[in-house]
């Protein structure tokens, strides 16, 4: 992967944005992500579009991607809807690495975009609900989707196996809205403290409402191009996908698996990273990914979190963008923009959230659940050139 780079990010700030529609979201991300990389639409040789929901939101199926794209003049080349979950934007990102370094593109588009604030509520947690088999899964609980349920059950384990704490799911939360403090893109930029996530309203056993992403609109846009031609954009140095093959393991998992492969293709190991992102749709998520990726030693996540290793000035910041909690997830675009925040610290260009020294990044994006596993989990791994 080493010939592919990001060569231009481009956000929207999160948050809900009844007015906007999909097409202004997402032509705003294009727009600066083919500004910072300094070249046309019409340079662009394939496109990805990220999107998980418009279908049932706005009625918008089939065709979201061109949709959005035509009104900026990119078409005429090869257009591909993405639908991969929470992972979505991931994909779209991978799909559009391997374009460029086959060859078949001298650039290439990941664009994510969402839309899940509705004048209905329980119409977006049920469209979220339909990210895991419907056949199989709970109905969502009034007022939550039911992957707050599912998130619940695998924290009440971590905590009896491992002795995690309440309290320091809630130090996850403080930190993470302490970096979204510091981030123009983020959905919430206010601080908290770790009385105000536990005293927050319940969303179900152990999570309260400040421990838990939140509903929201947004795009992100990243332009992948040949790494020669652009000497300061980040490097791809792994990417790499697994989709539910171990259901039921706790010593096994997809992230796991997917971790292992991208150390072993970026020939780089866990102590190697300077920073990462990775999917905290509930502020435990967070530790359990630490761990899983090897961040951290099992049962070790709190302790990262506990010495403060994972706020910016620590020993690996996680989240430094606020994460899902705080930056926001709309669904098709959390996978662009948290490669998109490791790609602007690597360049430098992260402001007063920027990880000093960074030069080397992961990102952890996981979505949808099918047969006790994720449906979808990627890993990847962005390097200075």
């Amino acid at each position: 992967m080493s010939d592919a780079a990001v060569v231009g990010v481009g956000l929207t700030r999160f948050g809900k944005f009844p007015d906007r529609s999909l097409k202004d979201l997402a032509a705003e991300a294009v727009q600066a992500a083919l500004k910072d990389a300094g070249i046309d639409g019409k340079d662009i040789g394939a496109a990805f579009g990220s999107n998980s929901l418009a279908g049932l939101l706005t009625g918008q199926e089939c065709v979201r991607t061109q949709t959005v794209l035509a009104p900026l003049g990119i078409r005429g080349i090869p257009v591909v809807n993405v639908e991969n979950a929470c992972a979505s934007g991931s994909t779209a990102f991978r799909l559009a690495v391997q374009a460029v370094a086959s060859g078949e593109a001298p650039y290439a588009l990941a664009v994510g975009f969402e839309k899940m604030s509705h004048p209905d509520k329980e119409r977006t947690f049920a469209a979220i609900g339909a990210a895991s088999d419907v056949e199989e899964a709970p109905q969502h609980e009034a007022g939550r989707s039911s992957f707050m349920d599912i998130y619940a059950a695998e924290v009440r384990e971590h905590m009896e196996r491992h002795g995690s704490t309440a309290e320091d799911f809630a130090l996850v939360a403080v930190k993470n809205h302490y970096h979204g403090s510091l981030n123009p893109f983020a959905q919430y930029r206010n601080e908290v403290t770790v009385d105000e996530v536990l005293s927050s309203p319940a969303v179900v056993h152990p999570l309260t409402r400040l421990m838990c992403s939140p509903i929201g609109d947004g795009a992100a846009a990243l332009v992948i191009g040949r790494a020669e031609r652009h000497r300061r954009a980040p490097v791809v140095a792994a990417t790499v996908l697994r989709s539910g093959a171990f259901p039921g393991r706790a010593d096994h998992n997809d992230t796991v698996e997917a971790a292992a492969a991208a150390y072993e293709q970026a020939g780089l190991g866990p102590d190697d990273m300077d920073v990462a992102e990775v999917h905290d749709a509930a502020a435990p998520a967070e530790l359990i990914a630490c761990e899983d990726l090897r961040l951290a030693p099992p049962g070790g996540g709190a302790k990262l979190v506990r010495e403060g290793a994972t706020r910016l000035g620590g020993r690996i910041p996680v989240n430094p963008s606020g994460g899902l909690e705080s930056r926001g997830h709309p669904l098709g675009a959390t996978g662009v923009a948290m490669i998109g925040e490791i790609a602007l610290h690597l360049r430098g260009d992260a402001g007063p959230r920027q990880v000093e020294g960074a030069r080397i990044g992961l990102v952890h994006n996981s979505g949808g659940l099918v047969a006790g596993s994720p449906a979808a989990v990627a890993v990847h791994i962005l390097r200075q050139p």
